[in-house]
């Protein structure tokens, strides 16, 4: 049933890249059933609207988990042979890791370990930050520089690793 996927993909790109709706389809197209773990949280109107906007687009067939923080861990409990996973996404991850001063490089070790023996297949969207401009506080240049650690670390792990720019994915492993 989820043959087409492969066991860990990362889909990589920027705001309004069209990632998230491109990791949705390769899921949509494995299976009839699928689990959405979403790592944002409603802490604004915008953001709000921002996540009823994915709900709306990606319909019937899902299944919802939040995982903001705990995302190894909800992984480990939720993924099935028969149910690819969405995870969506890394970089709102990173931001309640370090909002929520949790021990960073604890939480990506988890998640690194985790992904080699989940039950079934997983995709991870992220925002691919490190194109820009160095950013000019510290705050932003340690998320940039912790975003970019973890990509690295998902993508040595990920049997397929995807970037997406204006709605089209360029295949950049596997």
């Amino acid at each position: 049933m989820t043959g087409a996927l492969k066991r860990v993909t990362l889909v990589l790109g920027g705001a309004r890249s069209g990632k998230s709706a491109f990791a949705e389809g390769l899921l949509e197209r494995a299976s009839a059933s699928r689990l959405y773990l979403a790592t944002g949280q409603a802490w604004d109107d915008e953001m709000r609207e921002r996540i009823a906007s994915h709900q709306d687009r990606r319909g019937q067939g899902w299944e919802t988990i939040e995982a903001p923080v705990e995302l190894a861990q909800t992984l480990e409990a939720s993924a099935r042979a028969d149910r690819p996973v969405l995870v969506d996404c890394l970089t709102l991850w990173v931001t309640n890791l370090m909002l929520g001063e949790h021990d960073i490089d604890a939480a990506f070790d988890g998640l690194a370990r985790a992904l080699p023996g989940l039950a079934g297949p997983v995709v991870l969207v992220s925002n691919e930050v490190g194109l820009g401009i160095v950013p000019d506080n510290a705050m932003a240049r340690a998320f940039r520089d912790h975003a970019g650690r973890l990509h690295q670390s998902i993508a040595s792990l990920a049997d397929e690793v995807y970037f997406v720019a204006a709605g089209l994915p360029l295949k950049m492993k596997g």
